[in-house]
This record gives structure tokens, C-alpha cells and sequence, in this order.
């Protein structure tokens, strides 16, 4: 058995690329984009969330949610960010060993900004480990400054899984442990409109969780300075996504030393990894990879014995 492409027609949009095996299918936007619009088993649940009001739409004027994974720029502003991705991708199939495959996916340069982004997905022959490769160039004639921003918008309903580093005892109460430690081993940074008080977060020994939930009235953001390399998003019946990255501690992030952030409103709930902040000269190119994996059959997380129990050994496969 081997992995696979073809065009297909998917949610409206005419030209969509699937890439499959027998584990696990990507659909990948060919009107737009590019967004990784669809990651499942074949003919299952998605485990991406979609914005159905702008499936099936392209040549808009302005930036528009759609739903799936995407790629972005960061720090967060008005004008870069926002830069619309309404307009058709060019496409590659390449080659790839033992029966996996390789697709490349080129958006058009964004002139206004000197940048062009990419996506290169790899898919093996049998499993649903994909690796997404995110690639920004500066085709413009001066430097820029940025940091990679792939941005995973998961459906409703569900709950993110972010793991802590371990903890440390303070050398003062246990003068003898070789663990033991004075400095800060963590981060957490807070936007103006997130409540540490808000019933959808839980702030845990291991983990912190973050609930969807459709019912919310406000906004949650938060960030990371994130060392355990993985992440998840459980679903009621058991589905289970998990992606790994890479953190690369002599690095500067952006947002305050952020390489991981979490945005969740009542619609959605993104996961979303950044990449050290870098200046590209003309000509130069940035890259940030995650790696997805899919799980079946978990659960239930009620609480972080159950996370500890159910999700992390799953995890720790997915590297």
C-alpha cells in the first residue's frame, strides 16, 4: 500500500488536493490558500473545524476565516497578517521513499509585503504521522522581520491539552537533589482580554486545559514559552490530535518569548506554534515543521490522572 494524490471537488471549491493512505486523508484548499482544510481517517470525522459561511468562496477582497490550518505572520497586526489568501495555489507532487508521498504548495508572492509563503506536506505510506513544513521567502527588496505562525482551527466542543515542564524543588528544601533548581523553568503570557478566572481554562500541576465551548461570551488567549513539544485537542467520542514542534531555546520568539498560543472563541479553538523571530534578507527563507498524528478510541480526560493516563503515552509515540 502507498500514499496517494488526487484533485477532488470538496465543501464548494472545485480543485481540492487529497492526500491520502489507508490511515489518514488531507484535503488541501487549490482555490485558495493554501489551508490544510480537512485532516481525518478516510470518510471520517474531520478533526479540523470549518467556518461553513466561507466554504466554497474565493477571490474576496478580505482575509477570510474558512476554518482548517493555515499559515500566518507574527507578531499579530492589521496589515501583514491579514494579508488575504482568496486566490489560487500553484501545486507540486514529489516523490517520496518507501511509498509516502510529497506535495509542495506555493501561494502567489503577497507583493505588498515582500514575502511568499509555502507549505510542504509529507504523508508516508501507511500511518496518520504527516509532517507540514511551513516556508516563508522575502521576494521583496529590503528586509523583513517576522516569525512563522501555523495556526490549526479545531472544531467546537473540545478540549486542548498543553503538558508543563516537570516541577523542581527549590534547593532550599532539598539542599541534596540534583533537581533541584533557582530558575524559572516556564512562561505564560496573557492578552488584555484573557481572565485567568475563566471556567473554560484550568491552570493544572501537569497540564493546562482549555475547553471550546460554544456558549462562551468572551474571548481567551494565552502563550507559552513551550519545551515538551506536543500538544493536543480531545474529542467527545474519542478523537484525539496531537502535533509536535520543535522548541529551539537559544531562539528569540515573538509575543513576549511565545512559540506556543491557544485563541478560543465561541466558534473555535485554535492551537497555533510559532517559529524564532528572524529578519530575512532579500532572498532569504524561514521554516517552522509540526508533525500531526491522529488517535482513535481515547479517553476520557476528566481530569490529569486521565490525561496522564490516556493522551500522554500517545503523545510521546508522535515524535
Amino acid at each position: 500500500m502507498s500514499a496517494s494524490t488526487e484533485i477532488i471537488p470538496y465543501a464548494g471549491w472545485p480543485r481540492n488536493l487529497r492526500i491520502a493512505n489507508a490511515d489518514v486523508e488531507l484535503v488541501v484548499t487549490l482555490d485558495v490558500g493554501p489551508r490544510v482544510i480537512r485532516y481525518a481517517a478516510p470518510g471520517g470525522r474531520n478533526l479540523f473545524g470549518e467556518t461553513p459561511d466561507h466554504l466554497g468562496k474565493s477571490g474576496e477582497p478580505h482575509w477570510m476565516p474558512r476554518g482548517g490550518h493555515r499559515l500566518w505572520t507574527a507578531p499579530e497586526d492589521k496589515t501583514r497578517t491579514y494579508a488575504p489568501d482568496n486566490h489560487p495555489v500553484e501545486h507540486r507532487v514529489l516523490g517520496a521513499d518507501a511509498g509516502g508521498v510529497r506535495v509542495q504548495l506555493i501561494q502567489r508572492p503577497d507583493h505588498p509585503y515582500g514575502i511568499q509563503k509555502e507549505l510542504d506536506i509529507a504523508l508516508g505510506a501507511s500511518g496518520s504521522r504527516a509532517e507540514i513544513l511551513h516556508r516563508i521567502t522575502n521576494v521583496g527588496d529590503r528586509p523583513v522581520q517576522l516569525s512563522l505562525w501555523a495556526l490549526t482551527v479545531m472544531p467546537p466542543e473540545g478540549t486542548a491539552i498543553v503538558p508543563l515542564p516537570a516541577k523542581r524543588p527549590h534547593p532550599g528544601s532539598l539542599p541534596n537533589s540534583v533537581d533541584a533548581d533557582y530558575a524559572p523553568n516556564q512562561s505564560l503570557v496573557l492578552w488584555s482580554y484573557a481572565d485567568l478566572r475563566d471556567p473554560r481554562l484550568t491552570l493544572g500541576t501537569r497540564f493546562i486545559t482549555a475547553r471550546q465551548d460554544p456558549r462562551a461570551t468572551t474571548l481567551l488567549k494565552f502563550g507559552l514559552s513551550h519545551e515538551r513539544g506536543w500538544l493536543g485537542y480531545w474529542r467527545a467520542g474519542g478523537d484525539l490530535f496531537v502535533k509536535t514542534i520543535d522548541y529551539q531555546r537559544e531562539q528569540i520568539y515573538p509575543d513576549r518569548g511565545c512559540n506556543f498560543e491557544l485563541y478560543s472563541d465561541p466558534n473555535i479553538l485554535e492551537i497555533e506554534t510559532l517559529g524564532p523571530l528572524v529578519t530575512l534578507a532579500p532572498g532569504q527563507k524561514t521554516e517552522h515543521t509540526e508533525t500531526w498524528n491522529r488517535f482513535a478510541g481515547v479517553g476520557p480526560i476528566t481530569d490529569e490522572a486521565s490525561i496522564a493516563a490516556n493522551v500522554e503515552p500517545l503523545a510521546a509515540t508522535a515524535f
